[in-house]
């Protein structure tokens, strides 16, 4: 007898990128199409002394079955983390740990989302933020950007209209738009929740990534840090953050500030799932944060980062001209692109990504990235992986394919 699957599986499909690394096995690829840290970055002398610290002073906490709001001492260095990042009022008892961020916006999709409950979302945003909310039944409704982030305007009048069950942003190097959303706009957002009593999502992968050297060049604070400029705002705020794009993806440890009884339904699902985050990973990670090296290890990848980044901008410019526009990147793991079409080169992403196969480059073409009305010119590069010699040959093959 044929197996039956949950019909929730009839609103979701495999993800195109995880499609696309199927091909990526072809020798001399050379692959902008990643959405992950350079694993040369790694502070592997530090996350090493961490764990062996995290055995030495306390074996059975990081070897035992542990909380499901998390590891305690993690708790308390995250809420150290976070103040230190201008939230101010963040307590360990405010935030739970989840394996990776990722493991946060899918309690949320749990906790919040009934078969048909409207959800907005950016566009383009996160690909298995769509799938995730999708598999939990939601309608998922888009909102436009531009290169300062959601276009609060239009996000306003979507709101009005469709009264979502919440928003979900990213508004600081978003993955894969690589947009930062202004002070400015950020406060519209902040008033806007309280105005319609919407719940905002705000999904903080990126934000430590910014490349600028002094305070001006540096992203507004997080829609969490500004929260207390607009009263009532903070009660209406999920903030999901990550460790795995700043230290280690393997170490899958992410956390969410949010109401209490937001947090209390997550931690309720997430015993479900798989009862707590590794509590050895949560240890190291409290370790390394106690150690205070974070900020070190952060200043040498956003070095390397901005200089990828510059590297790519210039080469692109260089070698596709007006066949291609983009707003350059403050900050993050992306460059987002559009086709012109200008003089006759191609003009769909899709249908390049076929071409720059066979000329030994890879990327992701930008229409999966999209709920609704997807750009088909659009294309995703990663910058974050690839040396400086591979950047400029690889763009070179791509305006051969073009």
């Amino acid at each position: 007898m044929p197996l039956q699957f949950a019909d929730r599986l009839n609103n979701v499909e495999t993800s195109a990128i995880r499609e696309l690394f199927k091909l990526l096995g072809k020798p001399g690829i050379i692959s902008f199409a990643g959405g992950f840290p350079d694993s040369a970055m790694f502070d592997v002398d530090g996350i090493r002394e961490a764990a062996n610290a995290a055995l030495t002073e306390e074996p059975g906490g990081a070897l035992q079955y542990g909380a499901t709001e998390g590891y305690n001492p993690l708790r308390e260095q995250l809420a150290a983390f976070m103040t230190a990042k201008g939230c101010t009022g963040v307590a360990s008892d405010n935030l739970i740990v989840t394996t990776g961020s990722q493991q946060a916006l899918d309690l949320i999709g749990k906790t919040l989302i009934s078969p048909g409950d409207k959800v907005i979302v950016e566009g383009p945003t996160f690909l298995a933020t769509i799938q995730c909310f999708r598999l939990y039944g939601a309608q998922l409704i888009s909102a436009p950007i531009d290169g300062n982030g959601v276009k609060t305007d239009e996000l306003e009048q979507l709101i009005a209209e469709h009264k979502p069950k919440f928003v979900y942003l990213i508004p600081t190097f978003g993955n894969p738009s690589g947009a930062m959303l202004s002070a400015e706009r950020r406060k519209k957002v902040l008033e806007m929740a309280v105005r319609h009593q919407t719940l905002i999502v705000e999904d903080d992968p990126y934000g430590d990534l910014y490349f600028g050297q002094t305070a001006e060049d540096r992203p507004p604070p997080s829609l969490l840090a500004m929260s207390p400029l607009v009263p009532g705002s903070r009660e209406l705020l999920a903030h999901c953050g990550s460790m795995s794009k700043v230290l280690s993806p393997g170490l899958r440890v992410g956390w969410m500030i949010g109401p209490a009884e937001l947090l209390a339904k997550a931690t309720m699902c997430k015993q479900f799932s798989d009862a707590h985050t590794s509590t050895f990973a949560q240890a190291t990670a409290a370790q390394y944060l106690k150690a205070g090296r974070m900020p070190a290890t952060l200043a040498r990848v956003r070095k390397v980062y901005a200089e990828r980044c510059q590297l790519m901008c210039d080469a692109l410019r260089m070698e596709l001209g007006d066949a291609i526009e983009f707003v350059q990147p403050q900050g993050g793991l992306f460059v987002w692109a559009r086709l012109t079409g200008a003089g006759g080169k191609v003009a769909d992403g899709a249908e390049l990504a076929r071409r720059a196969i066979e000329k030994g480059v890879a990327f992701v073409p930008g229409a999966p990235f999209y709920c609704a009305n997807p750009d088909t010119a659009a294309l995703r590069l990663s910058f974050a992986t690839v040396g400086t010699d591979k950047i400029i040959e690889g763009v070179g093959r791509l305006a051969q394919a073009v």
